[in-house]
């Protein structure tokens, strides 16, 4: 079915590429807006440390049913660490993990929301991200509203915001908070 040539986009395959098949052959057959079409892959890490995690975010909305808020969704099958036990092993606090609010598409049957995920770090480390739907955002269906886009950012310790792309790279220092708000699922009218 896909048979990319250099130099096509296609790294993250299982992790991210897969999520824009899904989402595309679901609209193609008007199964259901797009979900959040990413995994937000969040690592971060020192030469002691090393952490991996997905993050959930909304999924679209069908026919005739309303998506799901903070969810991983098609190819995705991870869960969160507890926060306990995350905090216990690693030198972070998950200072807060919400749902974000409106970042759902609206239309006869609304999408999911995403989440805001922060994480405050402890030590100095280097985190990066790797998602999707930062410029785009994932669509509606049947002229209905799409979800909204993701947002990925750094709040430094002196209050300063840095403002980060789908993919990046950073050294955090102790106090800094990374930002992590996922995409909202489309809607459908």
């Amino acid at each position: 079915m896909l048979n990319p040539t250099y130099p096509a986009a296609v790294v993250a395959g299982n992790v991210e590429t897969s999520q824009t098949i899904v989402d595309a052959l679901y609209g193609a057959l008007v199964v259901m807006a797009a979900s959040q079409g990413t995994m937000n892959n969040f690592i971060f890490g020192n030469q002691q440390y090393q952490y991996y995690e997905t993050i959930c975010g909304g999924s679209g909305a069908g026919i005739n049913f309303d998506g799901s808020d903070a969810v991983h969704t098609h190819m995705t099958n991870s869960r969160l660490t507890d926060t306990e036990v995350l905090e216990t092993r690693y030198p972070v606090q998950v200072e807060s993990f919400s749902l974000r609010p409106y970042s759902g598409g609206k239309g006869k049957y609304s999408g999911g929301n995403g989440v805001i995920r922060r994480i405050k770090f402890l030590e100095k480390m280097t985190a990066n991200i790797l998602s999707s739907h930062r410029l785009v955002p994932p669509f509606g269906l049947n002229g209905a509203a799409g979800g909204q886009v993701g947002r990925n950012w750094v709040k430094r310790q002196n209050c300063t915001e840095e403002i980060l792309g789908s993919t990046a790279t950073v050294e955090m220092q102790p106090g800094d908070i990374f930002v992590i708000e996922t995409p909202g699922g489309g809607g459908c009218d």
